[in-house]
């Protein structure tokens, strides 16, 4: 048996995304003998001694603490795998100390606040020959993989078209008209944490990995809520407002390499209503269907949607285990090292420049050839 993959994570502090959903995927018993936490790193000395004290006691040994720039984390020999979750304006100056340290890493997608941030950091990982992990874990959760076997082995027959409809729903408060204070930083859109790199982006790379790339795109886009209340944690209004500077409704479609007609429809905003669907996916086949919907939310990197093959419902194993189930498929892939699975920092070059695309099309109007 291989020894343990040794990971050193930055930004596992009290809460959010690291500390809801990445760390305990990857401490779940599935991984015990795969994966070991050995370092974390935060902002602060006492955020960093507060998380390696939590998790030292989870996983049953010392979890040493560092703080401050990360290339203290990745300069410790212990430490394999260093995993970066942190905002996406960060990414690239976080990163980069781990890749000149020559440690593998993870990152968050978007990988960068834009594609040439997203292609500096892949230059570096090449120049100094690291392995990276990427995550867009939507590709490989239980519902998807079912899915992509399904289409795989003529189900449905020759796809001819996939059509997405998703909602970001105000309850969530990320985008306008409602956005919480923790969360207004994606109203600036340089900070590159858009609907579109994010949101969107998570959805693309899932199509793709699925259905294959698109050949031409064309997109359509609007503001329906041009400003954002700003509201505390307890959903109270500030006092304070934003401008949104990018759109919260997109329409995109283009023809796939394989000749199919894709579209995505996004929309940000709506409250949540008896009724109003958040996610529904129909893949059209010669042959037959697959649908996926979901009332819950539209993120597939994060909950497992209802799937049905030809109107009957499809039980998928894992399903009922929900985010945690669907990063914990991302942390075993990489473990297997499952080459073309797990997403690479070289499948989010390739997201960002499908989402470049789709900017060029709204600025000139036109459908861009890919």
């Amino acid at each position: 048996m291989s020894s343990p993959i040794k990971v050193g994570f930055i930004g596992l502090s009290a809460k959010g995304w690291a500390s809801s959903a990445l760390a305990p995927s990857l401490l779940q018993p599935s991984l015990q003998g795969k994966y070991d936490l050995v370092a974390v790193s935060t902002t602060s000395e006492a955020s960093a001694k507060a998380s390696a004290e939590k998790y030292g006691a989870q996983v049953g040994h010392q979890v040493k603490a560092y703080h401050g720039d990360s290339s203290h984390i990745a300069g410790d020999p212990n430490v394999d795998l260093v995993v970066v979750s942190v905002k996406a304006p960060l990414h690239k100056q976080v990163v980069l100390p781990v890749i000149e340290a020559k440690k593998d890493f993870f990152v968050e997608w978007p990988a960068g606040a834009n594609l040439k941030e997203t292609l500096e950091i892949a230059e570096a990982a090449k120049t100094h020959g690291v392995k990276s992990f990427v995550g867009l874990q939507g590709r490989i959760s239980p519902v998807m993989k079912k899915v992509k076997e399904l289409i795989d082995s003529g189900a449905i027959g020759t796809v001819r078209s996939s059509t997405f409809i998703g909602l970001g729903q105000r309850e969530l408060k990320y985008w306008p008209p409602v956005v919480n204070a923790g969360n207004a930083y994606v109203m600036d859109k340089k900070n590159g944490a858009t609907i579109l790199r994010l949101s969107i982006g998570h959805q693309l790379d899932t199509l793709t990995f699925v259905l294959g790339d698109f050949s031409n795109i064309n997109a359509t886009a609007t503001t329906i809520y041009p400003i954002a209340t700003i509201v505390d944690t307890d959903g109270k209004p500030t006092g304070e407002t934003l401008p949104a500077a990018t759109p919260d409704h997109y329409s995109i479609s283009g023809v796939l390499k394989s000749g199919a007609l894709a579209t995505i429809v996004w929309r940000a905003g709506y409250p949540s209503t008896k009724g109003r669907r958040t996610m529904l996916w129909e893949i059209d086949g010669e042959e037959g269907s697959i649908r996926l919907e979901s009332d819950s939310l539209p993120y597939i990197n994060m909950q497992n949607p209802t799937l049905y093959l030809n109107g009957a419902v499809v039980e998928v194993e894992g399903a009922e285990t929900e985010v945690i189930g669907i990063v914990g498929a991302a942390w075993e892939s990489y473990a297997k090292r499952e080459k073309g699975q797990y997403a690479t920092i070289d499948d989010a070059v390739k997201n960002q420049r499908l989402l470049d695309a789709v900017n060029r099309s709204l600025a000139e109007g036109k459908t861009i050839v890919l």
